[in-house]
């Protein structure tokens, strides 16, 4: 398999893998979205501290940690990344997967508006379409649902956060989401040992599959990431921005089709606005990257 191929399956992988937890989570019941959440941040920062003693990235730790300026983007991330974490576990496990998936296709389209609000980048005019068409799914999901569907606009919102503030820091993956998973851990640690003095912890408590269902959440927490990080070093962004979408399609079709989420008329007709606007910012996006590859080798040709 050529090193193209490689990154392509690493990264189909990653995205299948994030695309199925609305499998897992449910097996964590009936241990609620908070006491899953505390137990996927303590596992995952155990996880984490594994494998940057296995991988030798130790230094790479501390260097992250002697920058305030980068100290202070990853204290942004960890902040976002257990909003974004705690909804999504919340709306998996409240008949919500739909409305999980609808966050994840958004979010392609909140991250370049929020380059606008927060970057002062310009959007291409097919893009600034993508956006308006995007928020008219808003307006039509919100008067099916007779609220805006907030799970989808915190998911879309967080992650979007997420992504910006691990972009300006620059922080390679393993490190900066150990990082973050430690500077969370403790508050889960606290929690998780409040509902144990109280004894309203879940776990523990419906065998032993059951208990070992929760240690196996920093796995599956760093084993997507770790793929997606192999891939990234092998493929085009571009590619990667079509293979992001394998997610929320996986998370769409087990809500409909496994779980039997009502999917009414005006729902559908939301969907297919961000459907559509994904379409043309996808379209836009890769014409724009085949005019720049023109454009340079044009100039290559040139000099």
């Amino acid at each position: 398999m050529s090193d193209s191929r490689r990154g392509v399956a690493l990264g189909a992988a990653a995205y299948l893998m994030w695309g199925a937890f609305p499998l897992y989570f449910p097996l964590l019941e009936p241990a609620g979205a908070l006491e899953i959440l505390a137990h996927r941040i303590v596992w995952s920062v155990l996880t984490m501290g594994v494998l940057v003693l296995a991988l030798r990235r130790a230094a790479g730790v501390r260097a992250l940690l002697a920058s305030r300026r980068t100290t202070a983007l990853l204290a942004l991330a960890a902040v976002t990344i257990t909003c974004n974490w705690a909804t999504y576990i919340y709306g998996v496990t409240n008949g919500r997967v739909v409305e999980t998936s609808l966050g994840y296709f958004m979010n392609p389209l909140v991250t370049v508006l929020m380059g606008v609000l927060l970057l002062g980048e310009r959007l291409r005019p097919l893009q600034w379409v993508a956006v308006g068409i995007a928020a008219s799914a808003v307006a039509v999901l919100t008067l099916d649902y007779g609220r805006p569907p907030w799970v989808a606009l915190v998911l879309a919102f967080s992650f979007g956060t997420y992504g910006l503030a691990k972009k300006t820091a620059g922080a390679p993956a393993v490190e900066s989401l150990a990082v973050e998973t430690a500077f969370i851990a403790p508050f889960a640690g606290a929690y998780l040992a409040w509902l144990a003095t109280t004894g309203t912890a879940q776990f523990g408590q419906h065998g032993v599959g059951h208990a070992l269902l929760f240690t196996t959440l920093g796995v599956f927490t760093a084993v997507p990431l770790l793929c997606f990080g192999a891939a990234a070093t092998r493929v085009p962004m571009v590619t990667l921005g079509l293979l992001q979408y394998l997610a929320p399609v996986l998370q769409f079709a087990l809500g409909v089709l496994w779980y039997g989420e009502d999917m009414p008329a005006g729902r559908w007709a939301g969907f297919v606005l961000v459907w559509v606007a994904l379409v043309l910012f996808t379209v836009e996006a890769v014409g724009h990257h085949r005019r720049q590859l023109r454009l340079t080798v044009a100039a290559s040709s040139a000099a």
